[in-house]
């Protein structure tokens, strides 16, 4: 029989008819060969996950059932990679380590989330500093919170949760509960410029530890980007959300989605021209001293349009955003407007 036990009864030894045994087993008839997972974490209870074909296998008689636990105080494990930037602000990225037999529900975002972390070492500019953190789903959050969460209301001003980030079947976001954060912002503007076709779904259909992070008295702004999200894709939280569901290209489109929204709130700056009117462009070598119609590009046009919206009430968010141009497009131009004295930061 193909199991996952869970917990739990302290040690006991039972003997069951079939009938008996049925309450304990948990399969799904309408996916015969997929072992669910089912949990029971705050009540003392016992079963076996098994596929349901197997399940339909099974004949009249007794059965033993051996529960070999112990109940008793434990400690809880939990990672944590602090990166200091230029300033205290905070940049959260949080994933979870509790059900590593599935695939994309599980060990991607843990994997995804540790190439994040070595390229943030990696990468000698960072204004923010970068906040960390392995932790069980749910439980895990909250005993987090229960040690930090006063550093952290003081200090993180965007971040992420990272999970379901492997597949190729889709992007995804789900919103902090504000909806408004400069998370959200960012989430949107990078998926928007990746994969116009991701899912935007509502905090309405959260399920992971945004539930926490974003709970009244904690308000921190955490959004969620994924690749296919939790609950929408038939292998999960089954045995079938195996190494099938994700794939080194699914995983790289959900690397570069998690730093592309993370390098967006880092260069987030609000830019204030330092000139009134147009700029010379010409003579500082930005655009064609001779006049054509063909000579004001699409670059020339992202140029003028940065310039012309930098009144310092707009950060480049929100201007890439108006003029429609990626802000990793937009960054460059900013800091060469920047080196000849046209821009510069509030």
């Amino acid at each position: 029989m193909k199991q996952l036990l869970f917990p739990v009864l302290e040690k006991k030894f039972m003997k069951l008819s079939l009938n008996e045994l049925q309450a304990h087993l948990h399969s799904l008839p309408n996916q015969p060969n997929a072992i669910p997972y089912v949990t029971s974490y705050y009540q003392e209870n016992w079963g076996f996950c098994i596929e349901h074909s197997e399940r339909s296998l099974l004949k009249a008689g007794t059965y033993h059932a051996y529960i070999d636990s112990t109940l008793k105080k434990g400690s809880l494990t939990y990672g944590e990679l602090i990166i200091p930037g230029t300033t205290k602000k905070e940049i959260f990225i949080s994933t979870y380590i509790c059900h590593p037999s599935m695939a994309n529900n599980e060990i991607s975002g843990p994997c995804v989330t540790t190439y994040i972390a070595k390229w943030l070492s990696d990468n000698a500019y960072k204004k923010h500093t970068i906040r960390v953190v392995f932790i069980p789903e749910t439980i895990g959050a909250i005993a987090y919170l229960s040690k930090n969460i006063e550093c952290l209301k003081r200090h993180v001003v965007a971040g992420f949760n990272v999970t379901c980030i492997g597949d190729d079947r889709d992007y995804s976001y789900l919103p902090s509960r504000d909806g408004n954060t400069i998370s959200d912002k960012a989430a949107i503007h990078v998926l928007k410029h990746t994969y116009p076709a991701f899912k935007r779904y509502s905090f309405l259909e959260r399920g992971s530890d945004e539930r926490q992070y974003c709970a009244p008295g904690v308000d921190l702004p955490i959004a969620t980007i994924m690749r296919t999200k939790y609950g929408e894709y038939p292998e999960y939280h089954t045995s079938l959300d195996d190494l099938t569901v994700i794939s080194p290209s699914g995983l790289e489109g959900g690397f570069q989605a998690i730093r592309r929204a993370i390098e967006a709130i880092d260069a987030n700056l609000v830019p204030k021209t330092t000139i009134l009117c147009e700029p010379q462009m010409g003579r500082r070598g930005l655009r064609p001293t001779l006049s054509t119609k063909e000579s004001f590009s699409s670059i020339h046009r992202d140029l003028m349009n940065l310039w012309v919206f930098s009144d310092g009430t707009r950060s480049l968010i929100d201007i890439a955003e108006l003029i429609n141009v990626p802000i990793w497009i937009i960054m460059p131009m900013y800091l060469r407007l920047k080196d000849f004295d046209i821009l510069e930061e509030v």
